[in-house]
Formats: structure tokens, sequence, C-alpha cells
């Protein structure tokens, strides 16, 4: 299996765990899990690519729009705030 089928695969999965159907792709909750597995994989990559600057700018995009999604979440519905925060293992 390729990479960008493990991708797409991995992206169906995130959707159908935290979204309200199949086709939900605009909800809080699915976008947060989105951008989660998107900084985990820029992560990953920051270990091996050190010097790669103009990505890590885009990780700290990611990081502050997430962050912006999340206080959105917290203010709309402590619950699904709290029950997202421990399913992805994000808030140690």
């Amino acid at each position: 299996m390729t990479e960008l089928q493990e991708k797409k695969d991995r992206t169906k999965t995130l959707i159908r765990e935290f979204g309200k159907n199949e086709r939900d792709t605009g909800s809080t909750e699915v976008q947060i899990a989105l951008l989660s597995e998107r900084i985990k994989a820029l992560t990953d990559h920051f270990k091996i690519n050190t010097r790669d600057h103009a990505s890590r700018r885009g990780l700290l995009m990611l990081v502050g729009q997430r962050r912006r999604l999340l206080e959105y979440l917290k203010g709309r519905d402590q619950d699904k705030y709290k029950d997202l925060i421990n399913k992805l293992g994000l808030r140690k």
C-alpha cells in the first residue's frame, strides 16, 4: 500500500470516529482530529529534517489553527471538548 493510500485511509478513519457521519468533514471535532494528525506527521518529519524552516512555519500555523478551534469548542460545549482532548491525548 502506498503512503498516499495510507493517509487517505487514516483520514477516513478519523472522519468516521469523530464525525457525525461518513461525509462530515466540517465539524469542529473532525477538523481538530485531522489537524492533530498533520501536526503529528510534521513533528516526525522534523526529527529527520531539522533545517526545514519553511515547513516549521506551516507547523506553527497548524498548531495555531488547532488552538483556535479548541477554544471555540471549549466555549460551545465543554463535554465535547473534554471528550475530544482525552481521545486525542492532548493537554497532559
